[in-house]
């Protein structure tokens, strides 16, 4: 039977904005809406010291249900936001109620603004000195009062201890309250699980937003969005990188939730005898 799970939190004078987390194939997702996100992100910098944020599709539903230890990573995560659309209606065809879709695209400028509003400052970790160039570049120019603690391009293979170390300091150093990470699936994730509780921060597992944010990469339409298209558009720019993650994971996705379907549909009947 499908339960709503409620966030474990410490008792405090502030609820969080988000209290719960819903199963999808095994795996947790956090349910509110979009504002929801954005305070609970607020949130977990005033009364947590160190946290992070997965933002979820399909991919990622698919790696935790093959990866035991890969779904208690993300089930552990402070939040797991519905990025993909298909996540977002799952969970209003299982449980009945509206979810909101909360990309990481659309998430991370937000809370840049709210950020910049709130005096709140921010690290971008991850990805290329080019690209985070560009991401800072863009905060300059649209957020003008935006803090920006620093940014960071780690070196493309694994770090030594003394490497992470010093990484660690060079953020907890800067003060930031929010630390981007860009880093790639399920990488990104595993990083983040790894320093909860070294950074002392909220971190967030933005993938791709760096290169949208920077006008580095274009989006589709809203209306091609809200049709979760957007797989078709990322498959066509890097076919040979993508294809398997997306026809192949896809199509284990689709056969999963039919499965998930044929079975309610199962005990249904089964209780109307």
């Amino acid at each position: 039977m499908l339960t709503d799970t409620t966030l474990q939190e410490k008792p405090l004078t502030a609820a969080p904005p988000i209290k719960e987390k819903r199963q999808l194939l095994g795996s947790l997702i956090s349910a509110g809406s979009f504002n929801d996100f954005v305070n609970h992100v607020f949130w977990l910098t005033d009364h947590k010291d160190s946290s992070y944020v997965c933002f979820a599709n399909v991919h990622m539903l698919m790696e935790a249900k093959q990866d035991k230890e890969f779904q208690n990573l993300l089930n552990n995560a402070d939040i797991a936001s519905p990025d993909g659309g298909p996540l977002s209606k799952l969970m209003k065809l299982l449980y009945g109620k509206h979810q909101d879709r909360v990309p990481g695209m659309d998430l991370m400028p937000r809370l840049l603004q709210e950020a910049e509003k709130r005096g709140k400052s921010v690290f971008f970790y991850g990805s290329t000195d080019q690209v985070l160039e560009a991401v800072v570049a863009r905060t300059k120019t649209d957020l003008p009062n935006l803090r920006v603690a620093g940014s960071y391009s780690p070196p493309f293979r694994k770090l030594t201890h003394i490497e992470d170390t010093a990484i660690v300091n060079m953020i907890n150093d800067a003060g930031a309250d929010l630390v981007f990470v860009a880093l790639g699936c399920p990488k990104q994730e595993r990083w983040m699980a790894d320093h909860k509780g070294q950074v002392k921060a909220c971190m967030l597992g933005v993938g791709q937003a760096y290169m949208t944010y920077a006008g580095l990469e274009k989006r589709l339409p809203k209306w091609a969005r809200d049709l979760s298209l957007e797989w078709t558009y990322r498959l066509w720019q890097e076919p040979k990188r993508l294809w398997k993650r997306y026809l192949v994971t896809n199509t284990k996705f689709v056969y999963e939730v039919v499965k998930l379907m044929l079975l309610k549909r199962g005990r249904k009947l089964e209780l109307t005898r």
